[in-house]
């Protein structure tokens, strides 16, 4: 991922209490090139669980369906997710997965790029922080925030909203 969205990520991790014990769901998990949200998470005493349809650096669970994860209603805290979104097909399935897996009162982040060329794999969406308010409200979320970094280099759109 590019650093301005590892630093995103890191300003939204950062606010949560580090001595406590969170499980942490990272959808979107396959390390391609820079740092992985994981590093951040390796400073805390939070339980990281890394999700991808592909193997590889950075992935601890390994799904097929992209709509339907092995994991147990409201099991993790923190549900995380960047430059993955534009890559869901079906996103409004998508957040409904993500919804599910979030415990009541967790909180979720989602980047993704709102301009750029199309890059590797499927490449489906641009997100503008009216469609992100949408897909998070049609989640199911509440509380939520929407802003767009045009200092980015893809001018991430960021979401973070609680369950």
């Amino acid at each position: 991922m590019h650093k301005e969205s590892y630093h995103l990520m890191k300003a939204f991790l950062d606010k949560e209490d580090k001595t406590k014990s969170l499980k942490i769901l990272e959808v979107g998990s396959l390390k391609f090139v820079g740092d992985a949200y994981r590093k951040i998470i390796e400073e805390t005493k939070w339980e990281y669980t890394g999700l991808d349809l592909v193997a590889g650096d950075n992935v601890t669970l390994l799904v097929e369906d992209p709509y339907d994860y092995p994991l147990m209603d409201n099991s993790f805290d923190l549900v995380i997710s960047g430059q993955t979104l534009e890559h869901v097909e079906y996103i409004w399935v998508w957040i409904k997965e993500l919804y599910r897996v979030t415990r009541k009162g967790g909180r979720i982040c989602l980047i993704a790029p709102s301009r750029g060329k199309r890059h590797h794999r499927p490449d489906y969406w641009r997100v503008q922080p009216n469609g992100m308010r949408a897909l998070l409200e049609w989640g199911g979320f509440k509380n939520i925030e929407v802003n767009l970094y045009k200092e980015s280099i893809w001018h991430d759109c960021v979401g973070t909203a609680i369950k």
